[in-house]
């Protein structure tokens, strides 16, 4: 039984380096898989033009007006 790191042996220094990258392993390919399949090339290469509307004022007031 080796209770500490540092009183280990050969074997199991490498039984943590080998579970170690097959977590890291997984951890990268579950990340990879997880993302969308979205085709970023032609959103690069267009340009979308967004046009400006009538100014618009937006206000907020947390007090109440009493007329």
């Amino acid at each position: 039984m080796n209770h500490s790191i540092h009183s280990a042996d050969r074997a199991t220094h490498l039984k943590i380096v080998v579970v170690a990258l097959v977590a890291g392993t997984l951890v990268a390919g579950f990340g990879i898989a997880a993302r969308t399949n979205v085709d970023y090339s032609q959103t690069a290469q267009t340009a979308h033009v967004i046009k400006a509307g009538k100014p618009v004022v937006v206000t907020s007031s947390a007090t109440s007006e009493i007329r």
